[in-house]
C-alpha cells in the first residue's frame, strides 16, 4: 500500500512510518512549508488551506496525526485556539482535498484521544460511552466530528482514541521519569485516578490492524486492556528505576502550576477498555504495566 502520514515526525508518526516501511509499504509524509519533500511526499500548508492534489493522488491510506501538543504550556485562551485550530483546521483541509481526488484512499485513520470521555471516576469506558463536558472532551468531540466527514466521501474512517503512550522516545513518559531519577517522584493528587496507558509498540500494532482489515471503523480505544490507578503507576515507575516514590504532588500544587490542564490531564480519572481491539482479536505485546515498564525502561524494548 501507499500510505501517507501527517505528523510523521511525531512520536506515533515516526514509529508507524518505520514499522510500515519494514512491512513493505510505501510511506510518504505530508510536509509543511520550510521542509523539503522527498520522493513520495505531499507538500501542504494547512494554515493556508493549500495541498498538492496531484501528489495526493494514488494513496491507498491516510494516517492523520497532526495537532499541536496539549501538554505544552498553560491552557490560556490563545493556547486553546491553537489546539483547536491545529486539529480541526488541518483535518478540514485534508478531507476537503481527499474529496477532490479522482482515486480516493480506501481508509482514513485519524488521531483522537481518550480525553473524549472526560473524568469519570471508576466507570469503565468503552467506545460506546458518552462524551465528557470539559474543554478537552469537547475539543476531541469536535475534532472527531471533523474527521468523520471522511465517511461522507466514502472512506472507511477509524478514530484512534489514544491513551497515555509509553515510550522513551518522547511523549509523557520521559517527563514522568525525570523526578523519579533524582528521587523526587510520587503519586499525583490522591493517586486514585485511573490511567489508561499503552506501549508505543502496541500503538503501532493497532495501526497496522486498522490499516489491513475492514472490521475496524469509527472510534477505537488505543489503550492496553489493564488500566491502573496513578498510585500503582507511580509504584511501577519507581520499581523499574529502582528509586523511591516518596514525594506526592498535592492536587492544589498541580492546579497552581498548570491551571485547568492539571484537572483534565493529571488528576482526571479515565478508566478505558479497548473493547473493539479485543473483539478484533488483537494481541497486545504489553497488556500489563509491569511488563511494559520493564520492557521499555529497563530492557529498552517496546518504545
Amino acid at each position: 500500500m501507499r500510505i501517507l502520514i501527517s505528523g510523521a515526525s511525531g512520536l506515533v508518526g515516526s514509529g508507524a512510518a518505520e514499522a510500515l516501511r519494514a512491512d513493505g509499504h510505501t510511506v510518504g509524509r505530508l510536509v509543511r512549508p520550510g521542509k523539503t519533500p522527498a520522493a513520495g511526499d505531499v507538500a501542504w500548508d494547512p494554515n493556508a488551506a493549500v495541498i498538492d492534489l496531484a501528489a495526493l493522488e494514488g494513496a491507498d491510506a491516510v494516517l492523520h496525526l497532526s495537532g499541536a501538543s496539549v501538554a505544552e504550556g498553560r491552557w490560556t485562551n490563545s493556547r486553546k485556539r491553537i489546539l483547536r485550530g491545529s486539529r480541526l483546521g488541518s483535518t478540514r483541509v485534508l478531507i476537503d482535498a481527499l474529496g477532490k481526488l479522482q482515486q480516493k484512499p480506501r481508509v482514513f485513520l485519524a488521531a483522537s484521544a481518550i480525553g473524549y470521555y472526560g473524568s469519570r471516576g471508576d466507570e469503565v469506558l468503552t467506545e460506546a460511552s458518552s462524551n465528557g463536558r470539559d474543554f478537552l472532551a469537547q475539543l476531541v468531540r469536535d475534532w472527531e466530528a471533523e474527521s468523520l466527514r471522511a465517511q461522507q466521501i466514502g472512506l472507511r474512517t477509524v478514530l484512534l482514541r489514544f491513551g497515555i503512550i509509553l515510550s522513551v522516545r518522547g511523549g509523557a513518559l520521559p517527563k514522568m521519569l525525570t523526578p523519579f531519577k533524582i528521587g523526587a517522584g510520587g503519586r499525583l493528587g490522591s493517586g486514585r485516578q485511573w490511567m489508561s496507558w499503552i506501549a508505543l509498540d502496541d500503538v503501532v500494532g493497532a495501526i497496522r490492524v486498522a490499516l489491513a482489515g475492514d472490521e475496524l471503523a469509527g472510534p477505537v480505544n488505543i489503550v492496553a486492556p489493564n488500566p491502573v490507578q496513578n498510585s500503582e503507576f507511580t509504584r511501577g515507575l519507581a520499581s523499574a528505576l529502582r528509586r523511591p516514590a516518596l514525594f506526592p504532588a498535592p492536587a492544589f500544587m498541580l492546579r497552581l502550576a498548570l491551571g485547568e490542564m492539571a484537572d483534565e490531564m493529571l488528576l482526571a480519572s479515565t478508566r478505558v477498555t479497548p473493547e473493539k481491539l479485543l473483539l478484533s482479536g488483537f494481541k497486545f505485546r504489553y497488556p500489563d504495566l509491569e511488563a511494559a515498564l520493564r520492557g521499555i525502561i529497563v530492557e529498552g524494548r517496546g518504545g
